[in-house]
């Protein structure tokens, strides 16, 4: 791990990582980024996002031994996207982008990744991960989703809530009105697309949360409250975007 101060060179990527009670979660999480990274151009932005146990404490005895790692801190829970649109304010890479903090995604295989845009010398490539390995009722309720916002903006949207979320800083121009909440990944997805960027899906591994809380998957009654929240939601978003 290299220990060059990352405000003293020019970053390629920053990922965004929104965490809400992960305390068991963080040591483990930012010592798998360094384990696994091999370019010092990365810088790997936590949020603490309202968290209500010691993840913010956690986080400011881990940033002196990481030079990659920033940590914004959100003083209250407003979403789960407005804790990644807080951290993306301060992203300084050429690409920016984010992923869950539950473990679910081994941090090696986010860094892998990311070595995919490398090769993209700067295009406006937006890359989102494609999970495999999933319960038939979480692979069902996706596949329903993606079929159902397809259908609505008129583009090809699979595995909307795939991570990581990737792609060239120049979306960020167009962020004016981003969700606060789940719908963020799909608001990036459709808008990437609208906008004409090369979409690249890379197979992701998905393991099992060990710590951590989730927000709505405890269930099929959240599933379904989800999807009703996410088709309103979806209708608004596809008026929003009509802009572009």
């Amino acid at each position: 791990m290299a220990s060059t101060d990352s405000s003293a060179r020019e970053i390629f990527c920053s990922l965004v990582i929104p965490c809400y009670n992960e305390e068991g979660n963080l040591a483990r999480l930012v010592g798998g980024f360094a384990a696994a990274l091999s370019a010092p151009d990365f810088e790997l932005i936590v949020v603490d996002n309202g968290s209500t146990d010691a993840s913010g404490a956690a986080l400011r005895a881990l940033a002196p031994e990481f030079p990659f790692l920033r940590v914004v801190t959100v003083p209250e829970n407003r979403g789960y996207g407005h804790g990644i649109n807080e951290g993306l304010k301060t992203a300084r890479g050429l690409y920016a982008g984010w992923a869950h903090g539950d473990l679910q995604y081994d941090p090696a295989e986010i860094l892998a990744a990311v070595d995919r845009l490398r090769s993209g010398r700067g295009e406006k490539i937006f890359l989102k991960g494609l999970r495999g390995a999933r319960p038939p009722a979480e692979t069902f309720f996706t596949a329903g989703m993606a079929v159902f916002e397809s259908l609505l903006f008129g583009t090809v949207l699979r595995d909307i809530n795939g991570q990581p979320t990737l792609f060239h800083r120049s979306l960020l121009g167009h962020w004016a009105g981003a969700p606060e909440n789940f719908l963020l990944d799909l608001y990036a997805y459709a808008l990437a697309r609208k906008l004409g960027f090369t979409v690249l899906r890379v197979p992701m591994r998905l393991g099992e949360r060990t710590s951590g809380v989730s927000s709505w998957n405890r269930g099929l009654g959240d599933r379904l409250g989800l999807a009703a929240r996410n088709i309103k939601g979806s209708l608004a978003l596809r008026r929003a975007l009509r802009r572009f």
